[in-house]
């Protein structure tokens, strides 16, 4: 993802990242979490959307 203060080239895919995080909320119990590393480009809007998708689908899963 672009907008992100150290991208990491050939790192997890969107899907990849939520089938983790579906198998670590069913396993634990996810008391809190910390995003962070957003580096908003002017203009872009499609990372911020795609870090807001994230941090609420882990408040979704963490209240479960």
């Amino acid at each position: 993802m672009p907008a992100t203060g150290t991208p990491e080239p050939g790192g997890l895919t969107w899907y990849q990242v939520m089938e983790l995080l579906h198998k670590v909320t069913a396993e634990r119990r996810v008391c809190g979490f910390d995003v962070v590393e957003l580096a908003p480009i002017s203009g872009m809007q499609a990372p911020d959307f795609t870090v807001a998708k994230l941090v609420y689908t882990l408040i979704g899963l963490a209240v479960i």
